[in-house]
């Protein structure tokens, strides 16, 4: 690696969360200026630094210094000491105070201000109140850098520092050398091992209760993103022992006194003790809690004209319901929480349609809404009535961690309805349900609708399953298909999958198979259909159709798929700027998408856009009804979009759905996979893979087993 040395003389840009910067630096002996990036916090104006790193071109922005390692140190120059106290860094000093100041002090500015900083009041505009304010910020600048200092003695990258000092502040460094194991459970993005790799810096011992503590922890913060609520003690023992490269023995003490200082809690089901997470108990009992509350305490709804109401409703939009629809429809009349379940095509949204057409008529004041803007948005061309996320109808705070301070709305500033509905419950997990219910108004009914046969949540809980199969919530299954259009061939063969029998792919032209074995070959016709094929029917690749797959690696993978499907879609022009990413090229007219709530910008989790504009401060997304900036910093926001996930798709619908089914993907290969694929489809399914591959996803219905109790709750098993 090349070093060099010079000064500061200008940021060009610093990511808000201070993980990435550019700026222009002056090498020591020479009057050009050279371009620097580098993944750490910016320095500030008139520092002086040494950087290690090497040369890079970049496609737009030619010659730049790439930075590994920077070692700042303050400005000696006067001159270096004005431009570094006239960047802004320091509140209360502007170009003009800077001046001022160093006219006064000359060399000894930076030396005044952390030392005496009463002296600031000689210089003309300075107060008492204005001194202060200097003297505290520039010490919080100190502070930021001996942190990033501090990490970067200990092995850790010092790009964690502003998050440090954000959570921590001036205790940060004496927060980090009692228990570095707490870095991992308040910082995003350190996780045990990086905090472990500080402990071992600090000497803490590897068989310390701290450390075994912090890795029981971690485990069970991985067996919840398996989507367990609670697992065996056997294997959290088994999993943090060999995390932590020590015996049971002393993983198992150390579990034992966890659970008796009430740090986590336990069940006993079939002989088995069940370990929980204290967040993960407390959620799953105050859902049965409440679901039991609200379900008790109301007040049925007088059914005298409630079918007379029905008949009404049926005759102005010439229809009629079914026996099981009139059914769940009158179920809300008399029922606190009730659940509406059935496949694609068998009259959810009718039914929901005829609930609220009897519930306005009744005077009732309805909420809507839905886990992600994509379901809430087809809910609300279904009904036509305004349908919000469940996180906007909670009024997220946009904090990362769903705590008792992550919404608006809770027991204490409940939603104002008489009756919510939410559909597509089942990708709901059980923390979520725990705030929602948490801001559910005594007295009010509570509708879940969804399909308990797609993917379960990707969070932790089986929410809509285990009520279902707890049998104390009132609920109908829809089971008889009313759909009779051209997607009737989906419809039948949804349902077909869904009872373990091989799909239909030879009577209609929409639901076919084409049957590629090699995995580049299959890739490569999802490529070929895209830009050729669809094409010439009247299908938009970019808008009509979405390419699912089960996983993200492979040639038939949603990373690989992605690079392939740019580059025939939307290649590099000339005129189109890019902008480029460790795991990714974004290029103008990109297809993107959203994979995190942003709150601020009101774009969420799943969203679909078209890159619009790249340049040096922004990339400008448009998405279906806005046009949102994102500063280059946060495109870790965006991935490209012209391939998910099938996990991704849940709560969406597309024209053509095309799925690559491949032996590689064999892991993967699960009916409820399938299925939850299929039902994305509106008009078409493509299928291209391998017979087997297809047979194995139809025949898999050994679905994962989570860990949860909430059904067991819900009958009083266990408390």
């Amino acid at each position: 690696m090349e070093k060099i040395e010079g000064s500061i003389e200008a940021i060009i840009f610093k990511s808000p969360d201070n993980s990435f910067c550019v700026f222009r630096l002056k090498p020591d002996q020479q009057n050009t200026l050279i371009t620097v990036t580098a993944n750490m916090i910016a320095p500030l104006m008139g520092q002086n630094v040494c950087i290690e790193g090497n040369w890079i071109k970049h496609p737009r922005f030619g010659q730049q210094f790439k930075a590994e390692k920077m070692d700042i140190s303050t400005p000696e120059t006067a001159d270096g000491i004005e431009r570094f106290l006239a960047s802004g860094a320091i509140d209360g000093i502007g170009p003009a105070m800077a001046k001022r100041i160093v006219n006064k002090f000359g060399k000894d500015a930076l030396q005044i201000i952390e030392k005496e900083p009463k002296k600031l009041c000689e210089v003309a505009g300075i107060g008492e109140k204005t001194a202060q304010k200097i003297f505290a910020s520039y010490n919080e600048q100190g502070e930021l850098r001996e942190i990033m200092l501090w990490l970067e003695t200990h092995g850790v990258s010092g790009t964690y520092a502003g998050r440090i000092f954000a959570e921590y502040g001036s205790f940060a460094i004496e927060i980090i050398e009692t228990d570095p194991y707490q870095l991992a459970r308040d910082i995003d993005g350190i996780g045990f091992l990086t905090a472990d790799q500080i402990a071992n810096r600090l000497g803490i011992e590897k068989n310390s209760d701290s450390r075994i503590i912090a890795g029981i922890d971690f485990s069970l913060q991985q067996i919840a993103a398996g989507g367990h609520c609670c697992v065996p003690e056997d294997v959290v023992v088994k999993k943090a022992a060999k995390l932590l490269l020590l015996d049971h023995n002393s993983v198992q003490q150390n579990l034992q006194m966890q659970l008796q200082t009430g740090n986590l809690y336990t069940e006993y089901v079939g002989g088995v003790q069940l370990i929980y997470p204290s967040y993960l108990y407390f959620a799953e009992k105050q859902v049965a809690q409440r679901l039991e509350q609200l379900n008790e305490e109301i007040v049925p709804l007088s059914e005298k004209n409630a079918n007379m109401i029905i008949a009404d409703w049926e005759y102005n939009g010439q229809m009629k319901l079914a026996q099981k629809q009139k059914e769940a429809v009158l179920a809300v009349l008399k029922n606190g929480v009730f659940i509406l379940t059935g496949g694609p095509g068998t009259g959810k949204t009718t039914v929901i349609q005829g609930i609220i057409a009897i519930l306005e008529n009744l005077g009732q004041k309805i909420l809507l809404g839905a886990p992600t803007g994509r379901a809430a948005k087809r809910l609300a061309e279904a009904t036509g009535k305004k349908t919000s996320t469940i996180h906007r109808l909670l009024e997220a705070n946009g904090v990362s961690k769903m705590d008792d301070d992550a919404f608006g709305r809770d027991s204490d500033e409940p939603l104002e309805a008489d009756v919510i509905i939410i559909d597509e419950v089942s990708m709901v997990d059980i923390v979520l349900m725990q705030h929602f219910l948490n801001a559910v108004p005594d007295g009010c009914r509570v509708v879940l609708v969804g399909d308990v046969d797609q993917l379960p949540a990707v969070g932790p809980g089986a929410v809509l399953k285990d009520i279902l199969r707890s049998e104390a919530i009132n609920s109908v299954k829809l089971d008889e298909i009313f759909r009779q259009t051209q997607e009737s061939m989906i419809i039948y063969n949804a349902h077909a999958i869904n009872a373990g029998r091989m799909p239909d792919c030879s009577s209609s032209d929409d639901f076919l198979f084409h049957e590629i074995t090699n995995e580049e070959e299959a890739a490569a016709a999802i490529v070929k259909l895209c830009k050729e094929k669809l094409p010439l029917s009247g299908y938009n690749p970019l808008i009509d159709v979405q390419i699912l797959s089960p996983m993200h690696r492979l040639p038939c993978g949603v990373s690989n798929l992605n690079k392939l499907l740019q580059a025939a879609l939307n290649p590099p022009a000339r005129y189109k700027q890019e902008y480029k990413t460790p795991m990714n090229i974004f290029r103008v007219g990109d297809k993107v998408m959203q994979i995190k709530n942003n709150y601020e910008k009101n774009v969420f989790n799943g969203d679909i856009g078209f890159i619009r504009v790249i340049n040096s401060e922004k990339i400008v997304i448009e998405y279906s009804d806005s046009e949102v900036d994102y500063q280059l910093a946060e495109v870790n926001q965006l991935v490209l979009a012209y391939a998910m996930s099938v996990h991704k798709s849940q709560g969406s619908e597309y024209k053509i759905v095309i799925l690559p089914l491949t032996q590689g993907h064999f892991i993967m290969l699960q009916r409820n996979l399938l299925y939850t694929a299929v039902t994305r489809a509106k008009e078409k399914v493509i299928l291209l893979g391998s017979k087997k591959a297809l047979y194995t996803a139809v025949q898999n219905n050994r679905t994962q087993k989570r860990y949860t109790l909430l059904a067991e709750r819900l009958t009083h098993k266990v408390n």
